[in-house]
C-alpha cells in the first residue's frame, strides 16, 4: 500500500529551496508514495514543472480573500459575516509595516494568517514543511500526519527569527532536515533540545538532467562582444544575495580596464534598488539584469565565471550547478561557503567586500591557465546527488 506524503511550500517562485523542491519530487518513487503539495500561491516559474502524479491542494476561499490587498480583503470579509478574519488582516498589515526583520516579520503574522486556513481534511504518513517558517508551522497546526518533517534551507542565525517562536514547532517535529553540515551544527547550537532530530538531506541535483538542459542552446546568449568575459550570478533580488556588492566589485573591475559583462537571473523586491545603482555607477552596458529564466543552464554553461556574493546562505543550489558545468567560481565567505567548494582548486573563496570580490575575478580572467585547472578538476568529479532521496526514504520508515 501506499504511503500519503504532503510537501508544504509557499510558492514555486524562482529561489533555491523551491528548485530543490522541484528536483526532489522528480526523484520519487512514485509506486511507493501517493505524493500532495499545498502552496499558498498557486504562482511561480517553476509551477509547471511540478511532476504530473504530484496532486496540488487547492486553497481555502477565507485564504484566498486573506491574501487580497487590504483594502479588498476586509471589505470582503465584513460582508462575508468574518468580522474576526478582518481584524486578522488588518493585524496582519500593522505588524507587516511595524516589524523590519523580514524573519520575525512572518512569524508575528502567521498567528493571523492561521486563522483564515482550515486544517487540511486528510490524514497523511507524512507531512513535509519543505521551509523555514510558515511551511513548518502549517505543517505542525493544519496538518494531521503520523510524522511531521520541518526543512531549513538556511544558516538559521542568519534569519533573524525569534528562536523561541519557532522552538514551540520544532518540538512537534519528529525530524528537523538541513541542507550542509554547517547549517546542522548552527541548529544544533541554538536548539540543543532538539539536536537529536537533526538531519542532513543535500539539494538532489542530476548532473545528467543540468548537461541536457545545457545543450539545449546553441547560440550566444548573452550576445557577447569579442574578447568579452561573461560573470554570471544566480539568485533572488534580494539583500541576502549581496548584489549592490556585485556591483560595487563590477565597477572596480571595469575601472582597472577589464572587458566583462556580469549577469544576474533571479527576480525579487530589490530590483528597482539595484537598477538605480547600476545606472549610478554606469554600468549599463556592463551589469544586466535578466530576470527568470526557467532553464538558467545554457547561461551557465555559456559563462566564464560564476560569482556568488550571497552575506549568508544554507547551501546554494546554483552553485552545485555551476560546478556541474564545471565553471571556475568565485564565492564571498558565508558560513557554509567551505561546504560548497574547495577553495583554490574549485575557484575563490573571497572576504565580504568589492575589493576582494574584484580581486579573486580579476585573478581568474588573467590566469586563463587557473581557470582550465579548476574547469578540468571540477569535470571529473562525481558531482550528481540523486541518493540523497534514500535518506528521505530512511526518515519517512
Amino acid at each position: 500500500m501506499k504511503k500519503n506524503l504532503l510537501f508544504v511550500i509557499p510558492s514555486l517562485s524562482a529561489g533555491g529551496g523551491e528548485r530543490s523542491l522541484i528536483n526532489l519530487l522528480s526523484q520519487i518513487d512514485y509506486e511507493r508514495y501517493e505524493v500532495d503539495l499545498f502552496l499558498l500561491s498557486h504562482e511561480g516559474i517553476f509551477l509547471n514543472l511540478v511532476p504530473e502524479k504530484v496532486q496540488i491542494l487547492p486553497l481555502p476561499d477565507t485564504y484566498n480573500r486573506f491574501a487580497l490587498p487590504i483594502w479588498d480583503s476586509v471589505p470582503k470579509f465584513l460582508l462575508k459575516g468574518n468580522p474576526s478574519l478582518a481584524y486578522d488582516r488588518i493585524m496582519f498589515s500593522v505588524k507587516n509595516r511595524a516589524e523590519t526583520s523580514v524573519g520575525t516579520r512572518e512569524q508575528l503574522g502567521w498567528r493571523h494568517v492561521a486563522n483564515s486556513m482550515s486544517k487540511i481534511d486528510k490524514h497523511y504518513d507524512a507531512a513535509i514543511g519543505f521551509l523555514e517558517k510558515t511551511s513548518i508551522y502549517f505543517c505542525v497546526e493544519k496538518v494531521s500526519a503520523s510524522k511531521k518533517i520541518g526543512w531549513v534551507h538556511n544558516d538559521y542565525d542568519k534569519l533573524e527569527m525569534d528562536p523561541n517562536f519557532d522552538l514551540d514547532y520544532f518540538e512537534k517535529l519528529n525530524h528537523i532536515v538541513t541542507v550542509s553540515d554547517e547549517c546542522a551544527n548552527i541548529l544544533k547550537r541554538r536548539f540543543p533540545n532538539q539536536n537529536h532530530k537533526v538531519n542532513v538531506i543535500h539539494n538532489i541535483i542530476s548532473p545528467t538532467v543540468i548537461r541536457t538542459l545545457a545543450d539545449r542552446e546553441s547560440t550566444d546568449v548573452y550576445n557577447r562582444k569579442e574578447e568579452e568575459i561573461v560573470i554570471l550570478s544566480i539568485g533572488r533580488l534580494h539583500i541576502q544575495k549581496g548584489f549592490d556588492l556585485a556591483i560595487k566589485a563590477c565597477k572596480k573591475l571595469v575601472e582597472e580596464g577589464y572587458n566583462i559583462q556580469w549577469n544576474i537571473i533571479g527576480e525579487g523586491d530589490e530590483r528597482e534598488r539595484l537598477t538605480s545603482l547600476l545606472k549610478e555607477e554606469g554600468l549599463e552596458e556592463h551589469f544586466k539584469l535578466l530576470g527568470l529564466k526557467t532553464n538558467p543552464y545554457p547561461y551557465i554553461k555559456q559563462a566564464d565565471i560564476y560569482a556568488q556574493t550571497s552575506k549568508f546562505e544554507g547551501k546554494a543550489i546554483a552553485i552545485d550547478e555551476a560546478k556541474i558545468l564545471n565553471k571556475p567560481i568565485v564565492v564571498t565567505n558565508f558560513s557554509t561557503a567551505k561546504d560548497q567548494i574547495e577553495d583554490g582548486v574549485e575557484g575563490f573563496i573571497v572576504e565580504m567586500n568589492a575589493d576582494s570580490v574584484a580581486a579573486g575575478i580579476g585573478k581568474l580572467i588573467q590566469d586563463r591557465t587557473i581557470r582550465r585547472q579548476m574547469s578540468d578538476h571540477l569535470s571529473r568529479l562525481k558531482l550528481g546527488t540523486e541518493d540523497e532521496i534514500e535518506k528521505l526514504y530512511k526518515l519517512l520508515g
